[in-house]
């Protein structure tokens, strides 16, 4: 399994986040390969005047990133949590990913995981790990309290 979230707001949640992903893998028994660095100022540079865009400029960054570590990992490809959720746009993330994939001269598993949207939630609640309320981002935490609009459908573009 592959971490790498480098905009999640706050730090708190950051941590949170990663000390599930540490959890799961010591009870299944799965390596990780972690990236813990902390950079959400530079996710913020690429965003600012660009916020209707963030998930495309958030999805090309992680899937560009996951290619790369799948890459010099010697994995014959990779996928994304992203698609478990029914949070998320499927259709972008799967153009993005197979973007990042020709790029890293690496396949991009596609498989929509929604079907297993429910068992999910109640299996990490079975193994005790917590579980994110919103996407990540600075904005995702404000929609989740003030109910403000979505980001775009991905039509627009962020920095390349």
């Amino acid at each position: 399994m592959y971490f790498y979230n480098p905009n999640i707001q706050p730090y708190r949640e950051f941590s949170r986040r990663l000390e599930a992903m540490r959890l799961f893998g010591e009870q299944r028994g799965v390596p990780l390969i972690i990236e813990d660095h902390y950079d959400p100022e530079s996710w913020l540079r690429m965003v600012v005047f660009r916020e209707a865009h963030r998930c495309r400029i958030c999805y090309r960054l992680r899937l560009a990133a996951a290619a790369q570590a799948a890459k010099r990992g010697g994995f014959e490809a990779f996928t994304t949590t992203l698609l478990y959720s029914i949070h998320q746009q499927h259709d972008l993330i799967r153009e993005l990913a197979e973007a990042a994939a020709e790029e890293a001269g690496v396949a991009f598993l596609y498989r929509d995981f929604r079907a297993g949207w429910k068992a999910g939630i109640a299996g990490s609640k079975a193994l005790g790990l917590y579980r994110q309320q919103y996407c990540g981002c600075i904005y995702s935490e404000r929609d989740r309290y003030l109910g403000a609009p979505q980001a775009d459908n991905g039509a627009g573009e962020g920095p390349s």
